[in-house]
């Protein structure tokens, strides 16, 4: 009989490429990786692993044993969460992955709804790009995560994930004057950190427009892009979520760019009443801010 928790490992390396960031993720050693991913190898009888050097690739057979895994696991999924949903009341731990400017409009309202309706229920929350969100879930970091696509940066989580649609956002220029995308050729940009989905969508939008942006400046945090916008330092791409507290200086131009969020978890796990429980309380708190007419 093959063992779950190898063939979770054999799945986590066709994921992150290498042993060390399978080791980083799951917190083993990479030898302690390397000798469950052998001993997975002895059991199925076959070559799971071509090596060169310090890389390892996945052999066919392999890539095979990955898909019956994927499916393995949501079964498992399912079987838990039907055992959850036999208990009296909702409880565990929940640990819910956000992206920054969906802490105060979504995640905190979410987050009192949750205590409020299931104090038997844990709450852990943390910050995640969403370009981290899938190997987070995969991973097992996170229950629940905001997951977000950009036109012209879609959405790719990969398998193992059920993602649902949530809400949809307009993504302004911000600038200190009004102005269309295509006019900030000479334009010193302020972006996200290279990696990150806002950097992406800046990058792209700009070559979509017929030029590479000029990107002086890095910075995850809206705020702070909207305080160097309004400092005159560049101008920068800001959906509606970050615009709320925009300073006066800054004047916010509507593209016809749109950020799509999306709850992701893990496959199987979808009716599972914590996970249930905080789908409902975060669809929740977006029909309560003024983008629930932009609800799907």
């Amino acid at each position: 009989m093959l063992d779950v928790r190898r063939l979770r490992l054999l799945r986590e390396l066709s994921h992150r490429g290498t042993i060390a960031a399978v080791a980083e993720a799951l917190t083993y050693t990479p030898s302690a990786v390397s000798q469950q991913l052998s001993a997975l190898e002895r059991d199925a009888g076959v070559p799971l692993l071509e090596r060169s050097g310090r890389r390892v690739r996945l052999t066919a057979a392999a890539e095979r044993l990955v898909a019956h895994t994927e499916r393995i696991l949501e079964i498992l999924r399912e079987a838990d969460a039907d055992l959850a949903a036999t208990a009296t009341a909702v409880g565990g731990m929940l640990r819910i992955g956000v992206f920054p400017t969906a802490v105060p409009t979504l995640l905190t309202p979410a987050a009192v709804r949750l205590s409020t309706d299931h104090p038997g229920l844990g709450i852990r929350v943390s910050e995640l790009d969403p370009a981290s969100v899938p190997d987070a879930l995969r991973g097992d970091a996170v229950d629940v995560a905001l997951v977000q696509e950009y036109d012209h940066v879609p959405l790719t989580v990969g398998t193992g994930l059920d993602v649902e649609p949530l809400m949809e956002e307009t993504v302004h220029l911000a600038a200190r004057d009004s102005g269309a995308l295509a006019e900030r050729r000479d334009a010193t940009w302020i972006a996200g950190t290279p990696g990150t989905l806002c950097h992406t969508l800046t990058v792209r939008a700009c070559e979509a427009a017929g030029y590479a942006p000029n990107i002086r400046h890095h910075a995850d945090d809206f705020g702070a892009v909207l305080a160097l916008v309004a400092a005159g330092q560049g101008v920068a791409l800001v959906p509606d979520l970050a615009t709320g507290n925009a300073p006066d200086a800054v004047v916010l131009t509507p593209l016809a760019i749109r950020r799509r969020t999306s709850l992701a978890y893990r496959r199987g796990s979808r009716t599972h009443p914590s996970v249930a429980a905080a789908r409902q309380a975060l669809r929740a708190a977006v029909a309560a801010t003024d983008l629930s007419s932009r609800t799907v």
